[in-house]
């Protein structure tokens, strides 16, 4: 058997008077994901328990099978992970944002998409203020990742920690167009991360990188963003949990870490962005040939793509609608037709999360699901969309549970 799962990032929304009461995924022409509906069965699941953040850190882990209440501790260290960054017993990971906040307002979450050059000088000069030649904060590694997403890493074996679990801090994702002033972490250690925050207001204010991106029409890196604070997670290897042996195509850190973590390779795609002018064909033609070639021991595939996340929290509707065309005519036909072709098979789509355009940010509540191929009976739906799923009588509460379903661990 073989398995394909694709997760278009935050697709799931509500209905858009400017789609005539449709959601995105409605509104969107489908037709590979809609046969899929008629061919499978459509449902809904709750990735992103109450007690936990709606973020695609927890709505991936447990789309992946993980029970996320067991097994989350924190976004950071899944992006340490993909980093191949080992943290101990005393460590902890933060992630570090570069952002633009203007009046007490987040502008930018993005810092306008900063460069990974830009973001690697700017973070250089926050290590020469605080680290050990400036104000001697023993310990503290800041990490350049992707653009605007990094990470702070704090070594407790240096300088011990003074975080908890306890301790909050918003996504700056969720902040968009909003005030910051009631949403600086808060709990143990915050003083210490608001400190820093501080700091390099000051750090980044003259710095060159932001002069020339000023000159150049571009908004300015302000700050960093420090949120996401966790230490490392252990989680069962998925060959053991479930059987196949998978792999990850993705241009985000935290599922790339993810993948690691539960024992995946990991495919890097030419062209992959993690934005809305990503290579989907790519990645669709990287997913056949993952699980057509004989020389490797993929069974399972996952492709994930961002796209329609980012749409979502710029309250871009048409580029969001457009996403997700994009994601069926390059990733989901493709794919399918190839599988289809080759034996036993089947498919899972799901988002992790719903993200509202409305919002521009995650929110908790059930994303709808396809589970088709070898074995599945097929219900009354004919197309794939939240309403569908919505009508479901096929549910996952514990949205976890619907990988053993996927998989025929029932």
């Amino acid at each position: 058997m073989k398995y394909a799962i694709i997760i278009p990032d935050g697709a799931a929304d509500e209905p858009q008077a400017a789609l005539n009461g449709q959601t995105p995924l409605e509104a969107a022409h489908t037709p590979a994901m809609d046969a899929l509906a008629s061919a499978g069965v459509v449902a809904r699941a709750c990735h992103t328990p109450h007690q936990l953040p709606a973020g695609s850190e927890v709505g991936n882990m447990s789309l992946l099978g993980y029970d996320p209440l067991e097994n989350f501790t924190g976004r950071a260290p899944i992006e340490a992970a993909a980093q191949g960054i080992e943290l101990g017993e005393q460590d902890w990971a933060i992630r570090c944002n570069l952002v633009t906040v203007e009046d007490q307002t987040m502008r930018d979450f993005t810092a306008d998409h900063i460069s990974t050059e830009e973001a690697t000088e700017l973070l250089a000069a926050a290590q020469e203020a605080l680290g050990p030649n400036g104000l001697n904060m023993a310990g503290l590694e800041f990490v350049p990742g992707v653009s605007y997403r990094n990470l702070l890493l704090w070594r407790g074996a240096e300088r011990p920690a003074p975080f908890s679990m306890d301790l909050r801090a918003t996504p700056p994702h969720d902040l968009t167009d909003k005030s910051i002033l009631n949403d600086f972490p808060r709990g143990p250690g915050s003083d210490v991360l608001n400190e820093m925050m501080a700091a390099t207001m000051k750090i980044f204010a003259d710095h060159p990188v932001n002069k020339k991106r000023i000159a150049a029409g571009k908004l300015p890196a302000t700050n960093v963003w420090l949120w996401g604070i966790g230490k490392a997670p252990k989680l069962q290897p998925f060959a053991e949990a479930y059987g196949p042996q998978g792999a990850m195509i993705t241009a985000v850190d935290l599922l790339r870490g993810l993948a690691s973590l539960v024992g995946w390779q990991r495919i890097e795609v030419p062209g992959a962005t993690g934005y809305t002018d990503t290579n989907y064909a790519a990645k669709g033609q990287y997913a056949i040939d993952a699980l057509n070639d004989p020389s490797n021991s993929v069974d399972l595939i996952c492709v994930h793509v961002e796209a329609p996340d980012e749409a979502s929290h710029e309250g871009d509707c048409a580029a969001k609608v457009k996403a997700i065309e994009e994601i069926d005519t390059h990733v989901v036909a493709p794919l399918a037709s190839s599988l289809q072709s080759s034996g036993d098979w089947r498919i899972m789509i799901s988002p992790d999360h719903p993200t509202f355009l409305s919002t521009k940010t995650h929110t908790h509540g059930n994303v709808p699901l396809i589970i088709t191929g070898t074995g599945i009976k097929p219900d009354a739906f004919t197309s794939y969309g939240d309403t569908n799923a919505a009508k479901s009588e096929l549910a996952f509460d514990a949205g976890w549970q619907a990988m053993r379903w996927f998989i025929g661990k029932k």
